[in-house]
């Protein structure tokens, strides 16, 4: 019999949302327009009267029905949650772009509604892509971003970042970049094959520690040590990949804006425009890789076995779906490279000094406990709580779908925290 490969078999993208709004509540859908052009929406939920908002967003997930906004709006709050222009695909999301979609946004609530204050939810990836912004909002002009990852001219200095005044870090992790480098199969021998293994450096081989479900994997440290230097150098190699695509691109694009492109054969020409425009898509093989899911002795947690999307991540790793599978160059190195993306929590907190709530759920399988635990030690805020709370990466509890007791929780330790302070 095939084994059960995905954790949440029923309901899908509802597990992030909500039933029902408080009685009373407005529902306004806002197009918001960046000042690059980009395009993105948002939904504002309100009773009216409201002087504080509380934002979510996430760098492609939906967070216009996030399970927190009830709460939010009974609690006295305006909620404000964001689809930004990446939604539902990360194929070629640019970090540095999508910080101006929060920036409109921020125009919007404070400039057209009003509000007094604004507060980020930052949930899960959501997290890290705030700490990015505000990190970047709180840098005077001048000394801001000029470039992408990739390094592309996109000057962050030319636009307005307004700063948020608080931001809530739930299961927050350390950003794309960060979680991939912690989850890629070091074992990949070929990047054009999804088959190849070094049989060495896999976790999922008998001979290195593991034992097929429910029997835990334990591995030595010796090749945990082997296996991390492994994911780091795989990373490196993926980014020389994707940077040399970038270079032969431009090396074409240059050519075009020469001044003596016209003047050259047509057969010149039409091989210098399809280099110059032509659309690389890498496919990144096996991202369900990190010893953590398998050998629970690693970072002790209530964790489940297993990861974030599957109970048997032996099986998922060779799937399509998963972490960053597919992506354009830049895209990678904007956001999935743990080298390359400038989306690193940890790296941009020392920029981010407001009120600062950290909350971990206790059976994450997508973010460790020292993950959070770093987040909150390493916040420079003077104002600043950490909690855990029991429940998986969504709040859930061993009953799955229908036991929110964690969500209920976390959400009764934030609005607490947000009417002490706004």
């Amino acid at each position: 019999m095939f084994p059960q490969i995905a954790r949440y078999t029923a309901l899908g993208p509802s597990l992030w949302s909500f039933e029902r709004l408080p009685s009373g509540t407005t529902i306004e859908n806002v197009p918001l327009i960046a000042e690059d052009r980009g395009e993105s929406h948002g939904t504002l939920y309100a009773r009216g009267g409201e002087r504080t908002v509380v934002c979510m967003m996430h760098p492609r997930g939906d967070m216009q029905r996030h399970y927190a906004i009830p709460a939010l709006v009974e609690a006295g709050f305006a909620a404000f949650g964001q689809a930004g222009r990446y939604v539902n695909n990360d194929v070629n999301l640019i970090h540095e772009m999508l910080l101006l979609d929060v920036a409109a946004a921020l125009e919007f609530l404070r400039g057209t509604r009003g509000f007094e204050r604004v507060v980020f939810l930052g949930n899960s990836g959501g997290g890290a892509l705030y700490t990015f912004y505000q990190s970047q909002a709180a840098t005077p002009p001048l000394g801001r971003l000029k470039d992408t990852a990739a390094g592309d001219p996109f000057d962050l200095n030319r636009f307005d970042l307004s700063p948020a005044d608080g931001i809530v870090q739930l299961a927050t992790h350390l950003g794309q970049g960060r979680l991939m480098l912690s989850v890629i199969d070091p074992s990949v021998a070929d990047e054009n094959d999804p088959l190849s293994i070094d049989p060495s450096l896999d976790m999922y081989d008998p001979a290195n520690g593991f034992r097929e479900p429910p029997e835990p994997s334990r591995y030595e440290p010796d090749f945990l040590s082997r296996y991390h230097a492994a994911q780091r150098d795989r990373v490196a190699r993926i980014d020389a990949i994707a940077r040399g695509y970038v270079a032969e691109q431009n090396h074409y694009r240059r050519q075009i804006a020469g001044g003596d492109f016209e003047s050259r054969d047509v057969t010149d020409r039409q091989w210098a425009l399809r280099r110059g425009l032509v659309g690389r898509y890498m496919a990144i093989h096996r991202t369900e890789a990190s010893p953590a899911y398998t050998d629970a002795t690693l970072f002790p947690s209530e964790r489940a076995y297993g990861s974030f999307f599957s109970p048997r991540p032996d099986v998922f790793n060779y799937l399509e779906a998963g972490f960053g599978k597919y992506q354009t160059p830049r895209a990678w190195l904007s956001t999935w490279s743990g080298l390359s993306s400038r989306a690193a929590t940890l790296d941009c907190l020392p920029r981010v000094t407001i009120p600062t709530l950290v909350i971990a759920y206790t059976g994450d399988n997508a973010v460790l406990s020292c993950d959070t635990d770093a987040i909150f030690a390493e916040s420079p805020a003077s104002d600043k709580e950490q909690h855990r709370v029991a429940g998986d990466h969504l709040g859930l509890g061993p009953e799955g779908p229908k036991d929110r007791r964690g969500q209920e929780r976390a959400l009764r330790i934030i609005t607490k925290w947000l009417r002490e302070r706004f």
